[in-house]
Protein backbone atom coordinates (compact mmCIF):
# COMPACT_ATOMS: atom_id res chain seq x y z
CA UNK A 1 0.00 0.00 0.00
CA UNK A 2 1.24 3.50 -0.40
CA UNK A 3 2.86 5.00 2.25
CA UNK A 4 2.51 8.67 2.12
CA UNK A 5 -1.19 8.03 1.62
CA UNK A 6 -1.98 5.81 4.29
CA UNK A 7 0.20 7.75 6.84
CA UNK A 8 -1.52 10.98 5.46
CA UNK A 9 -5.23 9.36 5.64
CA UNK A 10 -4.48 8.67 9.45
CA UNK A 11 -2.90 11.54 10.26
CA UNK A 12 -6.05 13.60 8.73
CA UNK A 13 -8.64 11.74 10.25
CA UNK A 14 -6.55 12.32 13.85
CA UNK A 15 -6.41 16.01 13.44
CA UNK A 16 -9.99 16.05 12.16
CA UNK A 17 -11.10 14.10 15.35
CA UNK A 18 -9.25 16.43 17.48
CA UNK A 19 -10.42 19.95 15.35
CA UNK A 20 -14.21 18.36 15.20
CA UNK A 21 -14.03 17.50 19.58
CA UNK A 22 -12.75 21.26 19.85
CA UNK A 23 -15.18 22.91 17.67
CA UNK A 24 -18.57 20.77 19.63
CA UNK A 25 -17.34 22.55 22.83
CA UNK A 26 -17.79 26.00 20.72
CA UNK A 27 -21.68 24.26 19.43
CA UNK A 28 -19.92 24.12 15.74
CA UNK A 29 -20.53 20.89 13.42
CA UNK A 30 -17.97 19.64 11.53
CA UNK A 31 -16.87 21.92 8.65
CA UNK A 32 -18.78 24.75 10.16
CA UNK A 33 -15.46 26.62 11.18
CA UNK A 34 -14.59 26.78 7.71
CA UNK A 35 -17.20 28.52 6.78
CA UNK A 36 -17.17 30.84 9.64
CA UNK A 37 -13.99 31.39 8.77
CA UNK A 38 -14.19 32.34 5.28
CA UNK A 39 -17.08 35.04 6.50
CA UNK A 40 -14.32 36.44 8.94
CA UNK A 41 -12.52 36.85 5.99
CA UNK A 42 -14.90 37.93 3.51
CA UNK A 43 -18.59 38.50 5.31
CA UNK A 44 -21.49 38.73 3.20
CA UNK A 45 -20.20 36.17 0.34
CA UNK A 46 -22.58 34.12 -1.41
CA UNK A 47 -22.80 30.79 -0.77
CA UNK A 48 -20.91 29.58 -4.29
CA UNK A 49 -18.21 32.00 -3.44
CA UNK A 50 -17.85 30.02 0.47
CA UNK A 51 -17.80 26.41 -1.72
CA UNK A 52 -15.83 27.81 -4.57
CA UNK A 53 -13.41 28.47 -1.48
CA UNK A 54 -13.93 25.49 0.79
CA UNK A 55 -13.65 23.15 -2.35
CA UNK A 56 -17.17 21.69 -1.74
CA UNK A 57 -20.39 21.87 -3.57
CA UNK A 58 -22.90 24.53 -2.79
CA UNK A 59 -25.70 22.40 -1.83
CA UNK A 60 -23.38 21.85 0.89
CA UNK A 61 -22.54 24.88 1.97
CA UNK A 62 -26.66 26.06 1.89
CA UNK A 63 -27.63 22.83 4.24
CA UNK A 64 -24.42 24.01 6.95
CA UNK A 65 -25.95 28.06 6.36
CA UNK A 66 -29.41 26.18 6.81
CA UNK A 67 -27.69 25.12 10.50
CA UNK A 68 -25.71 28.03 11.33
CA UNK A 69 -28.94 30.41 10.79
CA UNK A 70 -30.91 28.41 13.25
CA UNK A 71 -28.04 28.74 15.55
CA UNK A 72 -27.96 32.25 15.68
CA UNK A 73 -24.20 32.36 13.67
CA UNK A 74 -24.99 34.56 10.19
CA UNK A 75 -28.06 35.73 8.75
CA UNK A 76 -29.03 35.31 4.97
CA UNK A 77 -30.03 38.91 3.17
CA UNK A 78 -30.74 39.38 -0.47
CA UNK A 79 -28.02 40.92 -2.82
CA UNK A 80 -28.54 44.72 -3.14
CA UNK A 81 -27.54 45.03 -6.64
CA UNK A 82 -28.64 41.44 -7.93
CA UNK A 83 -31.75 39.94 -6.16
CA UNK A 84 -31.72 36.63 -7.43
CA UNK A 85 -28.35 36.03 -5.14
CA UNK A 86 -28.31 35.62 -1.69
CA UNK A 87 -25.21 36.44 0.86
CA UNK A 88 -24.22 34.94 4.19
CA UNK A 89 -23.58 37.54 6.60
CA UNK A 90 -21.87 36.94 10.18
CA UNK A 91 -24.10 37.94 13.15
CA UNK A 92 -22.86 39.20 16.94
CA UNK A 93 -22.43 35.50 18.10
CA UNK A 94 -21.19 34.42 14.41
CA UNK A 95 -18.33 36.97 15.02
CA UNK A 96 -17.48 36.46 18.82
CA UNK A 97 -16.72 33.38 18.18
CA UNK A 98 -13.66 34.53 16.48
CA UNK A 99 -10.74 34.45 18.81
CA UNK A 100 -12.08 31.07 20.84
CA UNK A 101 -12.13 29.24 17.52
CA UNK A 102 -8.93 30.30 16.30
CA UNK A 103 -7.37 29.77 19.36
CA UNK A 104 -8.31 26.74 19.90
CA UNK A 105 -6.98 25.23 16.35
CA UNK A 106 -3.45 27.43 17.35
CA UNK A 107 -3.43 25.33 20.52
CA UNK A 108 -4.14 21.83 18.44
CA UNK A 109 -1.71 22.69 16.13
CA UNK A 110 1.18 23.34 18.68
CA UNK A 111 0.62 20.34 20.34
CA UNK A 112 0.75 17.93 17.45
CA UNK A 113 3.63 19.54 16.12
CA UNK A 114 5.44 19.84 19.67
CA UNK A 115 8.03 17.65 19.24
CA UNK A 116 9.31 18.94 15.74
CA UNK A 117 12.13 21.65 15.94
CA UNK A 118 10.98 25.53 13.73
CA UNK A 119 12.68 24.22 10.67
CA UNK A 120 10.98 20.63 10.53
CA UNK A 121 7.98 22.24 11.14
CA UNK A 122 8.80 24.88 8.12
CA UNK A 123 9.52 22.11 6.19
CA UNK A 124 6.47 19.75 6.85
CA UNK A 125 4.17 23.22 6.10
CA UNK A 126 5.98 23.65 2.95
CA UNK A 127 6.09 20.27 2.03
CA UNK A 128 2.29 19.83 2.60
CA UNK A 129 1.59 23.15 0.60
CA UNK A 130 3.01 21.62 -2.50
CA UNK A 131 1.21 18.12 -1.94
CA UNK A 132 -2.32 19.99 -1.65
CA UNK A 133 -1.22 22.08 -4.86
CA UNK A 134 -0.58 18.98 -6.81
CA UNK A 135 -4.02 17.20 -5.32
CA UNK A 136 -5.88 20.60 -5.82
CA UNK A 137 -4.50 20.82 -9.74
CA UNK A 138 -5.56 16.57 -10.03
CA UNK A 139 -8.97 16.99 -9.02
CA UNK A 140 -9.14 19.79 -11.92
CA UNK A 141 -7.99 17.64 -14.69
CA UNK A 142 -11.09 16.12 -16.73
CA UNK A 143 -12.77 12.82 -15.53
CA UNK A 144 -11.09 13.89 -11.65
CA UNK A 145 -13.10 12.18 -8.54
CA UNK A 146 -15.02 9.92 -10.55
CA UNK A 147 -15.48 6.48 -9.90
CA UNK A 148 -13.56 3.84 -12.49
CA UNK A 149 -16.10 2.20 -14.41
CA UNK A 150 -16.65 -1.40 -13.33
CA UNK A 151 -13.80 -4.41 -14.20
CA UNK A 152 -15.65 -6.12 -16.71
CA UNK A 153 -13.20 -9.13 -15.21
CA UNK A 154 -14.84 -8.38 -12.10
Amino acid sequence: MPEFLDLHGKTSKALRALADAAMRRHGLHVGQNHLLARLWERDGSTPGEVAAALNVTTPTVVKMADRMTAAGLLTRRRDERDNRLVRLWLTDAGRALREPVEADRRAIEEKVTAELTGAERDILLSALAKVHRSATGLLKEPGAGRKPPPDPAG
